[in-house]
């Protein structure tokens, strides 16, 4: 059975209304990332980054899976291998457009995180600082999402999944985080074949064997009809 890979970037969620890093008049471009996107800004100014979150928390809660979401939901569902996404997003669309295999490696909005003990709990629609964990009492809430400078979640599973990926897909994604963007040269020298679906050329293009450009909503579901047609 073929065992796939995705890896889903921004662009698989810019058609649902979420901005990108490179937007120029979305919320990244509000704030540096060193202020909202960093374990530094978040001790040096922790109101600021919980209002850029909650800000992201409800741009996302009012945002719908588009296509592409829908088809990579249909590959799991329809494909008689094993799919995994493992997705530098943050919202919930893979899961609302039906994914049940989803490795959020960046984390999620929809869950908090206890800064001093390392508890998990389901976030409120607004966080503040002086919210307690459940667990210890402590006022060092934060949202549960991988800042720069942090491990990404998940790793123990991505890398045994890549080397064992028949085919690797990348979507949406720039090529210029790390580790994310070393997934398609990693998984290429394992053997898999590996395509990129992206609006444009990424950093990390020339470690694919495919490319097909566009825009997800209309290349993505493509790209699965002729999986799931052989």
């Amino acid at each position: 059975m073929t065992k796939i890979v995705i890896l889903t970037g921004a662009g698989i969620s810019a058609e649902s209304g979420l901005g990108t890093f490179r937007d120029e008049d979305g919320l990244w471009a509000q704030h540096r990332i060193e202020d909202v996107a960093t374990p530094e800004g978040f001790a040096r100014n922790p109101a600021l980054v919980q209002a850029f979150y909650n800000a992201r928390r409800a741009q996302a809660a009012g945002a719908r899976p588009n296509p592409a979401h829908q088809a990579l939901a249909r590959l799991e569902a329809e494909h008689d291998g094993d799919v995994l996404v493992i997705t530098q997003n943050v919202d919930g669309l893979h899961e609302a457009a039906g994914s049940r295999n989803v490795l959020h490696m960046h984390g999620q909005l929809d869950q908090a995180l206890c800064h001093a003990c390392g508890h998990r709990w389901p976030a409120p629609d607004e966080m503040r600082i002086e919210d307690a964990c459940p667990e210890c009492g402590r006022c060092q809430t934060r949202p549960d999402v991988v800042w720069f400078g942090e491990i990404p979640y998940g790793m123990d599973r991505i890398d045994p999944a890549l080397a064992e990926a028949d085919i690797f897909a990348a979507i949406g994604t720039s090529g210029n985080v790390y580790p994310a963007a070393a997934y398609g040269q990693h998984a290429r020298r394992m053997g898999a074949h590996t395509v990129e679906l992206n609006l444009e050329v990424s950093t990390a293009s020339r470690d694919f064997d495919e490319h097909r450009r566009g825009p997800a909503s209309e290349v993505v579901p493509l790209w699965v009809e002729e999986i799931l047609k052989g």
